[in-house]
């Protein structure tokens, strides 16, 4: 179950953290995987595609910055060159950068609405027009538990849930638009995941906030980038080809609760 072989798949924000997870579980599935990061993150990502290589597996490397359509499209160009098509999305890249809403400039916004929701949107644009000639493809979007309509808003947050919130909604609309092309897009919305991101200081899971974070999630645990992986590996499978538009909560319970 859950062969990709000859499947090629592109992972953005790859280098570290659930980006990199992703990466090695669909290349450990037979996928041929390329790993994109933006900047000096691009050369953190060769290490991942060095691990994908020992194991037998097949990766290249890409800077991308994801707010940029002419990156886009250079990485794609160079995805086609290299491989001939693109079967498999996980729009990954992301950034978190906390301010109280009375704080936040115009570009603190736009920069990250810019990265986190028409990043995801270029990048499944262009991804979409070369899935469409095989009439197959695989679109993962990655919100996040604070995305908004479930109950849990976090302080600090307002531009962040903002472009995850967007996220959801985006996905169902281009579910409906390419299902007759053969994509599915769904997206992914992790609860408390254990990456360097959230354990930074400032984080919105660091320190005091963690604990009292775990308290509230049933299975008293943050969650590892493994278990979103799976679930990556499972939605961009062929078992996953009657699941599109959806959102699947990855939080260990915390909305149950």
């Amino acid at each position: 179950m859950f062969e990709l072989k000859n499947k090629v798949a592109l992972v953005t924000g790859g280098r570290r953290g659930m980006g990199r997870v992703h990466a090695l579980f669909l290349a450990r599935q037979g996928a041929k995987v390329v790993v994109t990061d933006i900047g000096a993150g691009a050369a953190e990502c060769a290490s991942v595609v060095r691990e994908i290589q020992a194991a037998d597996g097949e990766a290249l490397c890409f800077d991308l910055d994801v707010s940029k359509k002419a990156d886009i499209d250079r990485v794609c160009d160079e995805v086609l060159k290299a491989y001939g098509r693109l079967d498999i999305l996980v729009n990954n890249a992301g950034i978190y950068a906390p301010k109280p809403a009375l704080d936040i400039t115009e570009e603190e916004w736009e920069t990250m609405i810019s990265i986190n929701l028409k990043g995801q949107f270029l990048c499944a644009q262009r991804a979409a027009r070369e899935m469409a000639k095989n009439k197959w493809g695989r679109i993962i979007n990655i919100s996040s538990i604070a995305s908004g309509g479930v109950g849990i808003g976090f302080a600090g947050a307002a531009h962040y849930a903002a472009s995850k919130g967007g996220i959801v909604g985006m996905t169902e609309t281009l579910a409906v638009e390419w299902a007759g092309l053969g994509i599915t897009v769904n997206a992914i919305a992790p609860g408390a995941i254990d990456t360097p991101m959230v354990r930074e200081p400032g984080k919105v899971f660091a320190g005091e906030m963690m604990e009292e974070i775990v308290q509230r999630v049933p299975l008293k645990r943050i969650g590892k980038p493994e278990e979103v992986s799976a679930m990556v590996v499972f939605l961009v499978s062929e078992e996953a080809s009657y699941v599109t538009g959806a959102t699947f909560y990855v939080d260990g319970g915390w909305l149950a609760a």
